[in-house]
């Protein structure tokens, strides 16, 4: 004979399942929508609004997060503010300003660009030219990674800027070339003196000579 606390324990095997398969679907639902909220990028905010919650900000296109809708899809009718996810309509676009919606320009598209702040490390790949050069070695570096000894240490690093590093060599080249003029002139004018000294010599000499005669 089948007791209750049997028929019980079955009911209560039976609300268990029930439960792993109603959460099994409704993940597999809550799956569905948000593929389908991605494909025609809509936002829970675009659903509130299409089913009466916040009709009043959906009046003005708005929504109460998401702002104005800035970008239209010409084939679905579907709508982006232009911030979160890109939906896939647009996610592959070169120019995006081939979707803005009615009353957004080009301008203010663009000016919204600008203003996004380039992110910390975000360089150009490949090498980079130099930046800093060792007056004494000629070593060179581009300023980006770990800074070498030569530089690691210097409380300036502008003294290190080739293109002050190439003032400071062309400038004791100059001073290099020029060294040899001045020796020469200096040479010159010790010859001249020389030469002024033994002619006074010579003339005096002769004076005494004449004198002696007389």
């Amino acid at each position: 004979m089948v007791t209750l606390k049997v028929i019980q324990d079955k009911i209560a095997k039976l609300q268990a399942q029930a439960e792993s398969i109603a959460k099994k679907e409704s993940l597999a639902v809550f799956g569905k929508i948000r593929d389908l909220m991605e494909r025609h990028g809509l936002t829970p905010d675009d659903i509130a609004a299409h089913f009466g919650k916040g009709r009043a900000a959906a009046k003005k296109g708005k929504t109460k997060k998401g702002g104005a809708a800035k970008y239209v899809d010409p084939k679905t009718g579907a709508t982006w503010t232009g911030h979160g996810r890109a939906p896939a309509w647009i996610a592959k676009a070169k120019d995006r300003s081939k979707f803005l919606g009615e009353g957004v320009s080009v301008s203010a598209s663009s000016s919204v660009a600008k203003k996004k702040p380039a992110k910390a490390g975000n360089y150009p790949r490949g090498p980079q030219a130099p930046k800093y050069r060792d007056p004494a070695s000629g070593a060179t570096w581009s300023g980006r990674g770990p800074a070498p000894a030569w530089l690691a240490a210097a409380k300036n690093r502008d003294d290190y800027l080739i293109e002050k590093v190439k003032a400071v060599v062309a400038k004791k080249a100059a001073i290099k070339k020029s060294a040899p003029a001045k020796k020469k002139i200096a040479a010159k004018k010790v010859s001249e003196k020389k030469n002024a000294s033994s002619g006074s010599t010579v003339t005096a000499s002769e004076s005494g000579g004449v004198s002696d005669g007389g």
